[in-house]
């Protein structure tokens, strides 16, 4: 089990795109939370499976159908998050 934080740039904030990155992180059976940032991007931190947070990964670089999104960047992450994925 691993986490990672991504950094997801572009339309991404007033599209949903927290709570569509909850629903498939929860769907994904990962541990975090999504939030925005004051820069217009959106961070996640997730905790889970490699493959899981592979498929997190690729499901960012889509995000719900409203957004569009630009970059994603990743990097590791060493903070635990309590149970449960949670939108900030």
């Amino acid at each position: 089990m691993g986490c990672a934080r991504f950094i997801v740039t572009g339309r991404v904030q007033g599209v949903f795109f927290r709570a569509s990155a909850r629903d498939e992180a929860l769907r994904l059976q990962l541990t975090g939370y999504a939030r925005n940032l004051d820069d217009g991007s959106v961070e996640v931190l997730a905790c889970g499976s490699d493959a899981a947070l592979d498929a997190i990964e690729r499901w960012l670089q889509r995000g719900p159908p409203s957004a569009r999104v630009a970059a994603v960047l990743r990097s590791a992450a060493v903070e635990t998050p309590p149970p449960g994925f949670r939108t900030l």
